[in-house]
């Protein structure tokens, strides 16, 4: 999130309109007035009282009138810019020539510098404040006008000793004092920001901007309550001053006040409509309290006001990743890295996305790039831990984890990778004061979230069932004000259709125009079915390869469905699905002689599968039923899967789950569809492999049986259950939560073990 310190425009009587101190025409103007030149000191003095007697547009029509007549008089033309700038007219070109025609005169460029740090033309008004400073070194405006400069052309800590020399000349300039808090702010300097602020205030107690400015130095020092009052004082000085209102919604945020937050960044936005840095800070607040979608919204508004600001691309890219459209969130972090090419969070989502397309060795990269812009970052370092941890590599993993831990005992997510990367144990108790510590206080909500769940299953390791359970219910009912609704009329409707669609006659009219490729093999199932289990021994095989969860089928079918609504016309996609397909899983190994898509969720999709692979195999894993939705229940699955949340929820997807799984039993013939039952596989894991490479016609290789030690990269949350020998520990399991498991209990009776 994201404030900056205001700037006070110089009240001076005579300031032009925009606020900006400019020399008065006075003085000793007359003796420099060239020999050469005709003009006498009565007609420049009778100029300048014009100019100082407030007659703007009379000083400008008769220099330009003596201009006529003497186009090189340097005094004519500073007279010239004075006016023009005091009209608030554009007075560059005038301001240039004088400053060739007098360059011995302070004034000159220093009127200049000023006029280009009024239009932000920094880098050439650094150039003639400095030639001003070089002629009168001790001239407090342009001193102040090239700190300004330096601070917007990055150099802050130089910018810093301008506003100190300035300074030096006059203790009591409020605008020095308050722009060296604003670079000390920067610079990370909060104490000296706050020190700089609480002078200024000596100086003008009732400033509304720096008060708003002190306010958030105090929130940057953890004074919370200090700041709420400062920030609170300088709206009831000024209540129309809209990044005070953006600064109050900044310290509510870190008070855990987010609902009243919004209500500060809308207010903002409501002054201040283009305000880029509320817009970003009331998305991540959005997306903090689990209001997504809106988030999405807010920050592709921020992009169209600015393309050209990374923030925005970065936080839009945030929320991308939470949505697990991972191509997208990368395509933003890229543009954020564009626009900046050292910005650390925007290196890091993109490694976090990487790691979830599966490019383990990019991801790694990007989180070097994050550390080498800053070495102390415990989100990248605990990133590490998890592409460890994708590889197997506990201990590793582990010790990255508790490294990010002792930079930032407050990173949430170390806490939960920790719990779910190995069995928990009662030698665990400093990690459980360290998330019971941060559960007591307030926190974004997919941080209590992960909390919630790794304490889950701590207790659960443990054998502390009850304890578990409230953990995890509470998880639960935090995950379920992402306000994901589950449709449970509009699931079954689907399912309807699908059935409808894909009847056994429909498949084999498809299949005419589907690909012979054997390549594909297809895991399907429930989650939390057995289905990375069964990936990872059959990926244990030298001719085979793990692709992991491909996302390529969902879109496909509502592309199908899109084309058949629009008259029929969903066959001529299969050919470019299948070409699409292949492509691909040819991108992803190109010789592996079977490829594996573990994706569960394509048990919705074996018939659009099946009709354009027609060789393909489909493996559906099966387990029981209430051991399944109470492992889903234990997963932090996030807002993806709005039924996971919720027992009745569950029992209606899982039967029907099991109604379309009835259908595709129906009409594929039994070469293309092999069941089996998970609590079988584990009993008798050598028989039931043979038989999964009987089915994609494979022969038998002993490694399969060491599946546990295979190294390759596993992205799922069974990432560590499949680095274990098989054990029964999992059959069975809803025994232990018998007491709450209500609407679960009837699937007992209404799906049958088959």
């Amino acid at each position: 999130m994201s404030s900056t310190g205001l700037k006070p425009g110089r009240n001076d009587p005579c300031s032009c309109g925009s606020g900006k101190k400019y020399k008065r025409c006075c003085g000793l103007l007359a003796a420099a007035v060239p020999h050469t030149q005709i003009l006498t000191p009565n007609e420049i003095g009778a100029l300048v009282g014009l100019v100082n007697a407030g007659r703007l547009s009379d000083a400008e029509d008769n220099a330009r009138a003596l201009l006529n007549a003497h186009p090189d008089a340097g005094m004519l033309w500073k007279i010239l810019g004075v006016a023009l700038m005091r009209q608030g007219k554009d007075a560059l070109q005038a301001l240039r020539r004088t400053a060739q025609l007098l360059p011995d005169d302070a004034e000159a460029h220093g009127n200049l510098g000023a006029a280009l740090h009024d239009q932000a033309l920094w880098a050439e008004a650094l150039v003639s404040l400095r030639r001003a400073l070089a002629l009168q070194p001790r001239s407090v405006d342009a001193l102040l006008d090239a700190a300004d400069a330096l601070k917007a052309l990055g150099e802050v800590r130089e910018a810093v000793s301008f506003y100190e020399r300035a300074l030096q000349e006059n203790p009591r300039l409020l605008e020095a004092r308050n722009n060296l808090g604003n670079a000390f702010l920067e610079l990370g300097r909060y104490a000296d920001a706050a020190a700089c602020y609480r002078i200024a205030l000596e100086i003008k107690p009732h400033d509304a901007q720096v008060l708003c400015n002190l306010g958030n130095a105090l929130r940057q020092l953890g004074l919370l309550d200090e700041a709420l009052a400062s920030i609170r004082r300088a709206l009831a000085l000024d209540p129309g001053l809209s990044v005070a209102h953006n600064n109050l919604g900044l310290a509510l945020t870190a008070q855990g006040q987010r609902e009243a937050a919004v209500t500060s960044y809308r207010q903002a936005l409501t002054l201040n409509p283009r305000y880029l840095e509320a817009l970003n800070n009331l998305g991540n607040v959005l997306s903090d309290l689990g209001q997504r979608r809106e988030a999405v919204a807010v920050f592709r508004g921020a992009i169209e006001l600015d393309p050209a600001r990374a923030e925005s691309h970065c936080n839009l890219g945030n929320v991308l990743f939470e949505f697990r459209r991972f191509a997208e969130a990368v395509a933003s972090f890229r543009r954020a890295l564009a626009l900046e090419p050292e910005y650390a969070l925007a290196h890091l989502g993109l490694a976090a996305a990487l790691r979830m397309q599966g490019h383990a060795a990019d991801a790694e990269a990007s989180s070097q790039a994050v550390l080498a812009i800053e070495p102390a970052s415990a989100a990248a370092i605990s990133l590490l831990g998890e592409l460890r941890a994708d590889r197997g590599q506990f201990s590793e993993a582990e010790e990255l984890f508790k490294r990010a831990l002792a930079i930032d005992p407050g990173f949430a997510f170390a806490y939960f990778s920790i719990a779910t990367n190995r069995k928990m144990t009662r030698d665990d108790d400093a990690w459980l004061r360290g998330t019971e510590a941060l559960l007591a206080k307030p926190l974004p909500l997919r941080h209590e979230i992960s909390l919630r769940y790794a304490l889950g299953k701590y207790f659960d390791d443990l054998k502390q069932f009850d304890e578990a359970f409230s953990s995890y219910r509470q998880a639960n009912e935090l995950t379920r004000r992402y306000g994901s609704s589950y449709d449970r009329v509009g699931l079954s409707q689907r399912i309807d259709r699908i059935i409808k669609g894909f009847d056994a006659a429909q498949i084999r009219q498809l299949q005419s125009r589907g690909s012979a490729s054997e390549r594909p093999v297809f895991i399907v199932g429930m989650p939390r079915s057995g289905t990375t289990l069964t990936e990872q021994i059959l990926a244990s095989h030298p001719a085979v390869f793990g692709a992991g969860e491909l996302t390529f089928w969902q879109s496909a079918l509502t592309a199908y469905e899109a084309a058949e609504i629009k008259g029929g016309e969903g066959a001529a996609l299969i050919p470019g699905m299948a070409r699409d397909y292949l492509e691909r899983l040819t991108a992803l190994s190109a010789d592996a002689e079977r490829v594996i898509d573990k994706m569960p969720l394509n048990f919705m999709n074996v018939g659009l599968i099946s009709a354009a692979f027609p060789q393909a195999r489909i493996i559906h894993l099966r387990r029981h039923p209430i051991d399944t939705c109470l492992s889903i229940y234990f997963q932090y699955f996030s807002h993806l899967h709005p039924y996971a949340n919720d027992f009745d929820n569950l029992a209606h997807y899982y039967s029907e789950y099991v109604r379309i799984t009835d259908h595709w039993r129906a009409v594929l013939p039994a070469r293309a569809l092999l069941e089996i039952p998970y609590e079988a596989l584990i009993e008798d894991q050598e028989g039931w492999t043979r038989r999964m490479l009987e089915f994609i016609g494979l022969p038998w290789d002993a490694k399969c049986l060491d599946f546990h030690q295979t190294d390759r990269v596993v992205i799922t949350l069974s990432k560590w259950q499949v680095r274990q020998k098989i054990h029964a520990t999992s059959a069975g399991r809803w025994r232990n939560y018998e007491k709450f498991l209500g609407p679960l209990q009837d699937l007992m009776n209404s799906t049958a073990q088959r």
